[in-house]
């Protein structure tokens, strides 16, 4: 690269302001300026103008635009991903400060993947507000590599995730289970069934997210049927579990979730049991954490856990 391109790629570098990661990453995830901007809680214009302008100062573009909403570019991928790491370190050495000067109250951050529409995931953080109210509960919804990441690098003090985990692991407690659903259409023929085998499932278009725990829920379908042969046709999607739900109920194929995720109501849905030879299939949670942590609100949430499932009380 020669010495001017150099001194404007610098240049450039030094213009790109935290806002403008922000909100690319927000389009990314929302897939829509407008609804990344509601949350963002700022206007549609203003974000969109951000996201233009990063690209200008990058000299790519960061997404295609159509009709049907934004995607991300293969560059915008490998920036975004980027940009990620970048806000979360920023968060932990904010996090950091805070507690130096004393300014923070008691400050708690926990990740997930799965929905908090109902649930155990849900009861738990509602029951820890209510008994320390005075702890700052900050959560976070993100895959489970970025969760693994944040937890290593100390953004995050918790990460509940799918999995089982055993009770002699250091820095991991088993937590609940929950049973598989299965997401139908109304009007589909499995909906006149009370229960569903994974057998019923031949034939069918599966539609799963890319994020998870969508690659979970496929290697349960395999666990589940051994041969190909009995498998329905697995269809992967970009997008986040709430469109997955809009692609089925507009009768696009069938999916698969877990029992909390059906908490919110969705119009045009059915949720029917998946079972097996020995019952309803389940797919269990556990909670991780870096053993080094020294969080005291952590410590307090972990006691609450262990005290809500009983089967950890040995730990």
């Amino acid at each position: 690269m020669k010495r001017a391109e150099q001194d404007c790629a610098k240049t450039g570098a030094s213009r790109i302001e935290l806002f403008h990661l922000r909100c690319a990453i927000a389009a990314a995830d929302y897939g829509s300026f407008r609804r990344a901007a509601d949350a963002l809680s700022t206007r549609h214009s203003a974000l969109s103008r951000s996201v233009k302008r990063l690209e200008e100062l990058l000299g790519i573009s960061l997404f295609t635009r159509s009709s049907a909403g934004l995607s991300l570019t293969a560059e915008g991928r490998s920036v975004l991903r980027i940009a990620r790491l970048i806000l979360e370190q920023v968060e932990v050495l904010a996090a950091a400060g805070r507690r130096r000067i004393g300014l923070a109250r008691e400050h708690l951050s926990v990740g997930f993947y799965t929905s908090m529409s109902s649930g155990n995931l849900r009861a738990s953080l509602l029951e820890f507000k209510r008994r320390f109210p005075e702890t700052e509960l900050a959560t976070v919804e993100r895959s489970r590599s970025r969760l693994l990441h944040s937890l290593k690098t100390g953004t995050l003090d918790l990460v509940f995730m799918t999995g089982a985990a055993s009770i002699s692991e250091d820095g991991a407690i088993p937590l609940w289970s929950e049973r598989i659903l299965l997401s139908l259409p109304k009007g589909h023929r499995l909906t006149n069934e009370e229960s569903i085998f994974w057998t019923d499932l031949r034939g069918e278009k599966l539609l799963l997210s890319q994020y998870d725990p969508g690659s979970e829920f496929e290697d349960l379908l395999i666990s589940k049927l051994v041969s190909p042969t009995d498998r329905p046709l697995v269809e992967w999607h970009d997008v986040s579990r709430g469109i997955v739900k809009s692609l089925v109920s507009m009768g696009f194929g069938i999916s698969l979730v877990t029992e909390s995720d059906i908490g919110a109501s969705f119009a045009g849905l059915v949720y029917r049991e998946v079972r097996d030879g020995t019952g309803p299939s389940q797919i269990a949670f556990s909670a991780h954490w870096r053993p080094d942590n020294e969080n005291p609100a952590l410590e307090k949430l972990i006691g609450l856990l262990a005290e809500l499932y009983p089967s950890l009380s040995d730990r």
